[in-house]
């Protein structure tokens, strides 16, 4: 890495989850970064709870964090708040649920480092899902570490790391726009694709988009993440903001969105009736998981199916 460290800011939004959080900073304010390089912002999504009193036990810790309230409702909205706020050349954005070592912010920004200046423009760490209480193994097999490759390097178009380790260039808002505030959570919402849109318009401007794996962070998972009831509303709500980003990204670019959403209806159709077959034949059969497995890809189809039909009728 270069002799003067490029100037970081860490961006944690964050929303009534002030346990977590707590955890996430501990790990936060142990960067093994240059302090006069390095700036942490936590931007409160509206909490209306203990998460400003959390912030503040750090203020005694080598990287003291900034507390940021941002009342619009939305990941995207804090995240976008984040960027105004932000002093750093590179801005690593990361989720209130996230264990990391002290190497995280040093691997996250090497490869904007060590490789020519405005080449790279997004860098991804690994993610690894854990589950402190336990994981139900039919909720296993919908998670797992992206392990896009084995070293750092450049990804493959259509390879999109998530928000939950994922750095910027902070100069390429400014010149591509922030993130998309229809997507993302909101609330109760689990919208998912907060990075897509950022993401696509950084590859179509030329800029790399890197992947590095020893840029690790473990991301958290409660018992409340394992309910067949919460795998099932995720689902649903990640299909429908797939529809959304896709029907952005086609308006920015200028082209129709009637191929794709025909396409989608019809395909969807079918696996949400053949999900729903297969799930009602395992519950007969008496395998539970499978049922369970099955149950919830029916009903990521019925999000498409939703989506595409309300965006007939209201524009998102």
């Amino acid at each position: 890495m270069p002799d003067t460290p490029l100037t970081v800011t860490i961006a944690i939004p964050t929303y009534r989850r002030p346990a977590l959080l707590q955890q996430t900073l501990e790990g936060l304010v142990q960067q093994d970064y240059p302090a006069e390089q390095l700036e942490i912002l936590i931007i409160d999504n509206h909490s209306r709870d203990e998460t400003r009193a959390v912030v503040e036990r750090f203020a005694g810790a080598r990287h003291v964090p900034r507390y940021v309230l941002e009342t619009q409702q939305g990941a995207n909205f804090a995240r976008n708040r984040a960027i105004a706020e932000a002093k750093g050349e590179v801005i690593a954005f990361g989720d209130d649920d996230i264990l990391i070592g002290p190497e995280w912010v040093r691997e996250i920004v090497r490869p904007f480092a060590e490789n020519p200046p405005g080449r790279v423009g997004a860098v991804g760490g690994e993610v690894i899902p854990v589950f402190p209480e336990g994981c139900p193994p039919w909720v296993a097999v919908f998670h797992g570490p992206q392990a896009f490759r084995n070293e750092a390097g450049p990804l493959r178009p259509g390879q999109v790391p998530m928000s939950a380790s994922l750095a910027f260039l902070r100069r390429t808002f400014g010149e591509l726009g922030g993130f998309d505030t229809t997507v993302g959570r909101k609330g109760s919402v689990i919208f998912g694709g907060d990075e897509n849109l950022a993401i696509r318009r950084l590859q179509q401007a030329g800029y790399e988009v890197w992947f590095a794996p020893a840029a690790r962070a473990r991301h958290q998972m409660p018992a409340s993440r394992t309910t067949l009831r919460y795998v099932r509303k995720h689902a649903f709500d990640s299909a429908r903001s797939r529809v959304v980003g896709r029907m952005r990204e086609d308006r920015e670019r200028g082209r129709s969105s009637a191929g794709y959403l025909a396409s989608r209806f019809v395909g969807n159709v079918a696996k949400a009736a053949g999900f729903a077959a297969l799930a009602a034949l395992s519950f007969v059969v008496f395998c539970p998981d499978a049922a369970r497995q099955n149950l919830v890809r029916s009903w990521r189809s019925c999000g498409y199916l939703y989506q595409i039909a309300r965006s007939a009728t209201v524009r998102v």
